[in-house]
């Protein structure tokens, strides 16, 4: 794997076993480039999310093999998968998922304060640096749940880059956002990539969203059709 590679899928294959056997993933093969922008596609049941929790780490029940900044995945223990990720991945999901009797600074600094890399104070100013980049440092002290749905979004991508990570993956980030909120958020995607080098993979069925940025994987039945 050269040192331009984020993260290089090997014949993944995965299978559900409820109600009965089926294959979910056939043995898919492919390479994300550091700092490259790629949009997961494909119709519902495709295997695109099933893929992203793969790719994410968390679904550890597959075959093949996975490696992220030059570390094979495949076979670590779960205690070091959960540290590679809250150190490497950053994650956006459909639903923010923010504590609303929080407020928004305090809601981007857990998890770094869950890793401890930095001091209170310091994460305390990435906090504020990541707010002000997205446009919500105004917006610090007042309580999660006060927000509108675009800004809490945009909080959740604040809370996504406090610990630095190599790679962004979002399963549906834009999915309950209207267009204008949708062109802001592909916006600080694209910035991520192209001015601070970070990988961002996304799942999505939003077809413009996709065709701008970098690359497209599209899915069908589990397999890779273009």
């Amino acid at each position: 794997m050269d040192n331009n590679t984020a993260l290089k899928a090997d014949n993944i294959v995965k299978y559900f076993y409820e109600p009965e056997k089926f294959q979910v993933l056939k043995g898919l093969s492919f390479e994300v480039k550091k700092g490259e922008f790629v949009s997961l596609t494909g119709k519902s049941g495709s295997g695109k999310s099933t893929l992203l929790y793969v790719l994410s780490t968390m679904d550890t029940d597959y075959e093949g093999s996975l490696s992220i900044n030059g570390e094979t995945l495949t076979g670590q223990s779960m205690n070091r998968l959960a540290a590679f990720r809250n150190q490497h991945i950053g994650f956006v999901f459909q639903f923010h998922y923010l504590l609303p009797e929080f407020n928004v600074l305090d809601n981007v600094m857990l998890p770094a304060l869950k890793l401890k890399r930095y001091s209170a104070k310091e994460i305390e100013a990435r906090a504020y640096d990541n707010l002000r980049m997205l446009g919500l440092e105004d917006q610090a002290l007042k309580a999660a749940s006060k927000l509108s749905g675009g800004q809490q979004q945009r909080v959740a991508i604040a809370r996504a880059l406090i610990n630095d990570p190599s790679v962004i993956m979002g399963d549906e980030p834009t999915g309950n956002l209207d267009s204008k909120n949708t062109a802001i958020v592909f916006d600080i995607f694209q910035k991520l990539a192209r001015e601070r080098g970070q990988t961002i993979i996304t799942v999505t069925h939003d077809e413009d969203f996709a065709h701008k940025s970098d690359r497209i994987i599209d899915m069908r039945d589990g397999e890779i059709i273009g």
